[in-house]
């Protein structure tokens, strides 16, 4: 059977170093499955949740929580640099439920002042926790 080997860089590391028959990824256009054979390509990637099957007919699926970044697919080797990544069972759920909290207060005070910059600086960390919360109870 076939792999591909996949690689997650963050600037605090690699976090994920491995073999793989598949993966899914979430770009701007959408959702993207990918298997060994790939065509070549380069994408940017939003935060979404990564899943990695190891083989065809298994039935575990390792999750990701991927904050953003670029894929690049090349030769059986998919390459993600990512703002931040961490698997399911390295996510504090209590400590993303804080983040959220935060986020969502964050969000409601720059509403109430009209404060644009800091909407948007709140959305993406809402959507982070969020993301962080759905891999992590995964």
């Amino acid at each position: 059977m076939a792999e591909m080997t996949i690689q997650i860089v963050t600037p605090d590391g690699i976090k994920c170093n491995r073999k793989a028959y598949y993966i899914s990824i979430k770009t701007p256009d959408g959702e993207m499955g990918i298997l060994p054979g790939h065509v070549n390509m380069i994408a940017p990637l939003v935060i979404h949740e990564m899943k990695i099957r190891d083989k065809a007919e298994d039935e575990h699926v390792d999750w990701i929580a991927v904050n953003g970044g670029i894929i690049e697919v090349k030769d059986n080797t998919v390459t993600i640099i990512a703002n931040s990544a961490e698997r399911d069972r390295d996510i504090d759920t209590s400590r993303a439920e804080r983040a959220k909290a935060r986020a969502e207060r964050q969000l409601k005070e720059a509403q109430a002042a009209n404060q644009v910059d800091e909407m948007k600086r709140a959305k993406i960390a809402l959507e982070r926790a969020l993301n962080r919360l759905s891999v992590g109870t995964k």
